[in-house]
């Protein structure tokens, strides 16, 4: 299936053209260029209080329902990149130590969801962006589980992360510098 149609470099309709390996493929006859599938990164944040004790969710939207702290990656940037600013700008808080955790293609929007845990330089919620998230609360870790959006995705990440988690998880090189 082609999700794009026309060559973004000249205009002309695409064909398809056989790839070992990768089999039909997007092809303007014209640039002779290839076109492969395209789709949405996005960061999906197991946010721990600086004990690691806690995690932090959120409603958003209007929605009664609790989620991860979550943002797509933007152009020229990196996930790194991404996890900081992500969080201060919903959260108003810093980044002390990432995790990348697992990955995950969220059909829906065509996204590719990056799981990470992070640990955070405070509990302080003071400077959540009010324009982006209704509600932010720390939870127990059993307690989020329960609060946690049922039969989603931030559901079998948080899942996972519980599974995988023990005292040593993050170590000194998953510690970072934020520059304020």
């Amino acid at each position: 299936m082609m999700y794009v149609k026309y060559c973004m470099h000249c205009g002309k309709q695409l064909s398809t053209k056989y790839i070992e390996k990768e089999g039909d493929v997007a092809h303007c006859v014209a640039c002779d260029t290839l076109f492969f599938p395209q789709f949405n990164t996005a960061v999906s944040m197991i946010a721990l209080n600086p004990a690691k004790d806690q995690i932090l969710l959120i409603q958003q939207y209007g929605k009664q329902r609790n989620v991860l702290v979550a943002g797509y990656v933007n152009q020229k940037e990196d996930v790194e990149e991404t996890l900081i600013r992500e969080m201060k700008e919903e959260i108003g808080r810093n980044i002390c130590a990432f995790k990348y955790l697992k990955s995950e293609y969220f059909v829906r929007s065509n996204t590719l969801m990056l799981s990470f845990a992070v640990v955070l330089d405070d509990m302080n919620l003071d400077f959540v962006d009010q324009d982006e998230i209704d509600c932010a609360q720390w939870f127990s870790f059993e307690k989020a589980k329960e609060e946690i959006a049922k039969d989603s995705l931030a559901e079998r990440f948080l899942n996972h992360f519980i599974q995988v988690y023990h005292d040593d998880f993050f170590e000194e090189h998953d510690k970072i510098q934020i520059n304020t």
